[in-house]
């Protein structure tokens, strides 16, 4: 006997539509069963009638049967959480923390478009595709892209110096998301404009989705080893985002999940090249792309962040994986940025690094107190205590991206300038033969106490002087960690100097005053056109 679920009934009728005759209806079919006497009369019901077709058709007895309501799975409580959230649900910690979030991005993405890696991707990008150009491109006023090709452009542009925020677990969130949304929201069609209201809490959708994801796996807890997270939960967040600001049904919603998970990854060994700009620029592309094709009705699996043995989804990425579903909001939705802050580099730089500058500033000042001056030739051996993470662990690095992936480079500019800044990665500032001498000078320890883990790591400088004296400092928590954000004054400061590189003053403070007021914002569009 073959059992049929009533809702499947369609869908085998399209199936077996396939082995009859162009000529052969389906109610042909159903005369032709019932005057062999292998079925009921045509008064009999709906169902009866497609058990007789079926045995008619297989050569075997069908029972159809009613579906009972179908099991919420991992997957389907995301599509229903990216569905069904609402801007009451977010808090005014929430608010404030991603406007906070938002303006950093933008001002790293504004900076980041004077470098070359985005000059390249830039020039890819126009003289490659040719498509409606709708959607506006950082620090090029003038200057615009189709939208998914803004979104990727944009996202090569925050990462290029590594100066974009960071999260715990290990990922950078902004980057992935906004640069798709401001593209989104210039190509949406004036009667549906996103409001600021719809556009910040797309944004948070984002976040949200990145985060949880995360939080599936202790593996991401650390800093990572195989493949760079921003580039598979960046790309399902991005997915989610733009679902949320393109109003996607809770169908669309899981099937966007479904499509960016096949878009999703890159490996760790292109850290600290120019190839790591394009995890962002990617994972901000494709998730916005993934989004698009489950508007125009491509599917995916709906299983994709269920964990299924035998047949792995999203779980691909990580050995250890146990997923949870993400509740439906209905008066309240507490958002992991609620719970966890973001941490604000102060310098372009891998974050591990300002744990190793911080601590070095630290023993300088007392060195300075000790001899007079910094006097590099009164120290025989520089210490550097730091987890284990080999990507990050270069002892002579000699391009501007391995040094922004190098303890030994950062902590050693810090003792011999005072100060890590854009400048110290130039290309002359790397080559310096002063420098060089003290990278010659440091030796690297790994402290079992010190685990490769942002929420937990910390960074040593000890000077062994040629006297026999030692100097020591140390930083658990560095200014701009999540556990000691930045001031607004401090991250009004750094996003001036970074957008004061391509843009004038006057525009630099109406962004100021947009983000500040994007509640308020009737089109959210204009974000993005001032840029």
């Amino acid at each position: 006997m073959l059992w049929v679920h009533r809702e499947d009934t369609d869908l085998v009728s399209r199936s077996f539509s396939k082995v009859l005759s162009v000529t052969d209806s389906y109610s042909n079919v159903f005369h032709g069963a019932a005057a062999r006497g292998e079925c009921y009369p045509m008064s009999h019901s709906h169902d009866d009638i497609l058990s007789c077709v079926y045995k008619w058709i297989l050569g075997s007895e069908v029972l159809v049967v009613a579906r009972s309501a179908p099991e919420e799975t991992v997957t389907s409580s995301f599509a229903s959480f990216i569905h069904a959230v609402r801007p009451e649900h977010l808090s005014k910690t929430v608010r404030h923390r991603s406007k906070r979030m938002i303006l950093d991005s933008i001002g790293v993405g504004l900076v980041g478009s004077t470098t070359h890696v985005f000059d390249i991707a830039l020039q890819y990008c126009q003289e490659l595709y040719s498509s409606v150009a709708v959607s506006s491109v950082y620090g090029k006023p003038g200057v615009k892209l189709s939208p998914t090709l803004a979104a990727f452009t944009n996202g090569v542009a925050t990462h290029s110096m590594d100066f974009d925020d960071t999260w715990h677990p290990a990922t950078h969130p902004s980057g992935a998301v906004l640069p798709a949304l401001l593209a989104a929201s210039q190509m949406l069609p004036p009667s549906t404009k996103p409001n600021g209201m719809d556009f910040l809490l797309a944004f948070n959708v984002g976040l949200e989705v990145q985060g949880r994801l995360m939080h599936f796996s202790t593996e991401a807890h650390n800093i990572p080893k195989r493949f760079h997270p921003p580039s598979v939960v960046g790309t399902m967040g991005s997915a989610a985002a733009t679902a949320k600001l393109m109003s996607l049904s809770t169908a669309q919603c899981a099937h966007a999940l479904g499509i960016a998970a096949s878009l999703a990854g890159a490996p760790l060994a292109n850290a600290a090249t120019q190839a790591k700009p394009l995890h962002i620029g990617n994972a901000t592309r494709l998730g916005f792309e993934a989004a698009l094709l489950a508007a125009r009705g491509m599917e995916a699996n709906p299983l994709i962040l269920d964990d299924i043995p035998g047949c792995s989804g999203f779980s691909a990425f990580y050995s250890v994986y146990q997923p949870k579903p993400l509740s439906t909001p209905i008066d309240h939705h507490e958002f992991l940025l609620e719970k966890q802050d973001i941490a604000f580099k102060r310098f372009p730089a891998h974050l591990g690094m300002h744990w190793v500058v911080d601590a070095a500033l630290s023993v300088r000042n007392l060195f300075i107190n000790y001899a007079g001056s910094f006097s590099p030739s009164l120290i025989r051996t520089i210490v550097l205590k730091i987890p284990v993470s080999k990507y990050i662990n270069r002892p002579f690095p000699s391009s501007e991206h391995q040094a922004r992936h190098s303890f030994q480079f950062n902590a050693c500019t810090a003792l011999l300038d005072g100060e890590v800044c854009l400048s110290s990665f130039a290309e002359s500032s790397i080559q310096r033969q002063e420098l060089r001498e003290l990278l010659d000078k440091v030796v690297v320890e790994h402290p079992e106490d010190n685990v490769a883990n942002f929420d937990k790591m910390y960074g040593e400088v000890a000077l062994l002087l040629h006297s026999g004296d030692v100097l020591t400092g140390k930083c658990d928590t560095f200014y701009g960690h999540w556990r000691k954000p930045l001031s607004k004054e401090s991250l009004l400061k750094k996003f001036r100097s970074n957008a004061s590189h391509v843009l004038p003053e006057e525009k630099i403070e109406t962004i100021i005053t947009t983000v500040d007021n994007l509640e308020n914002l009737s089109d959210s569009s204009q974000l993005a056109s001032s840029l």
